[in-house]
């Protein structure tokens, strides 16, 4: 509708054109005209294919008709030009439509599960899919399903493997990664205490191993020692630990998780994103807990920091857990029934709640006399 009522405007701007000129000399006609040759020649030197609308393409056709075969070679269209535009015009016309009986569309929801499956399993094929999709009662080709995948725009699997991010990589070796890191609290009397901890990716665990003012390398090696002793079986599922380049971790440091089975990979230099696990925890535990107390020493900072360690293990709701803690079993769900009651954590910075079950209600006991 649009490109006809583009036709009918150029052709009745080119009939007032020649009305206009019918009311001139031909001595003026041929000075526009020769000022038109110029401004085409210029425009020819700029632009080398022209980009011409189906509209232009009909004026040029029905003017081309009407100019002798010496100028026809001058134009921006030429013969052969035409003629390509007349068999496109042609097969437009004759073009097959599908229409009456044939094979049904595929539906919406079909459609949608095979770019879930293809998302959710990057190293599925089209025959994988096309065997999940026959075990849930969908029967399709595995034509129909190449032609899906790439019109929602999704390469093939290899493709598809090879464009894994880091967030579903850590995802799928959370269960087997452990990061460490050292934290730093300043003290009422300014005297700076590290904490060296290590946190379980998969479950959010914190382990706070210890507390010191003057960090060594023998130090660290000795906790890393006693959190593979607190850890006995579940130690051996852990197959790489995240830790920066501190000059704290030396070789008997790496020594010992190599002795466990365990990789130590060092994160890149002045990138702390790259162990953010553990710099999250950091600032949550500055945001919760230390921030809010004065710390006198070394004592009270690790009863300080292992009564929270307690806390965020036991009792606090982590996002990335589904709203659990870590140490909450995921098959268990809580029933809102009985009282809740609160306990006081860290001198009332913290709170816990609870739910008790409601208590079984009395029954009197009837007493029967005998008669004497």
């Amino acid at each position: 509708m649009i490109v006809g009522l583009r036709l009918l405007y150029l052709i009745f701007c080119r009939l007032l054109d020649c009305l206009l000129l019918l009311g001139r000399s031909a001595a003026a006609n041929n000075a526009e005209i020769l000022a038109l040759r110029h401004e085409v020649a210029v425009l020819r030197r700029q632009i080398e294919r022209p980009r011409l609308s189906w509209a232009d393409r009909a004026v040029l056709s029905a003017l081309a008709q009407h100019l002798p075969p010496v100028l026809r070679r001058h134009r921006l269209v030429t013969p052969g030009t035409l003629l390509t535009w007349h068999r496109r015009l042609v097969r437009w016309k004759w073009r097959q439509r599908a229409v009456g009986p044939g094979r049904p569309p595929l539906a919406e929801e079909i459609a949608a599960l095979i770019q879930r499956l293809a998302r959710e399993n990057p190293t599925w094929g089209y025959v994988r899919i096309q065997g999940e999709l026959r075990r849930l009662g969908h029967r399709v080709a595995a034509a129909t399903i190449r032609r899906v995948l790439r019109c929602s725009g999704l390469p093939p699997a290899p493709q598809r493997a090879s464009q894994q991010t880091w967030r579903s990589f850590l995802r799928a070796q959370a269960h087997s990664l452990l990061a460490c890191d050292f934290m730093h609290v300043e003290t009422v009397f300014l005297k700076r205490l590290y904490v060296f901890f290590v946190m379980e990716i998969k479950t959010r665990r914190v382990h706070v191993l210890g507390v010191t003012a003057h960090p060594t390398g023998v130090w660290v090696a000795q906790l890393a020692r006693n959190l593979l002793m607190d850890l006995e079986e579940r130690a051996g599922g852990f197959r790489f630990l995240i830790r920066d380049r501190d000059s704290k971790f030396t070789a008997a440091f790496d020594a010992v998780f190599a002795g466990n089975g365990t990789a130590v990979i060092p994160t890149p230099p002045q990138s702390p994103r790259s162990n953010a696990f553990a710099e999250r925890w950091i600032r949550t535990a500055r945001t919760e807990c230390t921030d809010h107390l004065l710390i006198t020493g070394e004592r009270h900072l690790r009863t300080v920091l292992t009564t929270y360690a307690e806390h965020y293990n036991a009792g606090r709701a982590h996002r990335s857990l589904g709203l659990r803690a870590p140490d909450d079993d995921p098959h268990i769900i809580p029933l809102p029934v009985g009282t809740v009651r609160r306990r006081q954590v860290l001198g009332g910075l913290l709170n816990e709640y609870h739910t008790t079950p409601p208590r079984p209600p009395h029954h009197r006991q009837r007493t029967t006399s005998s008669a004497a």
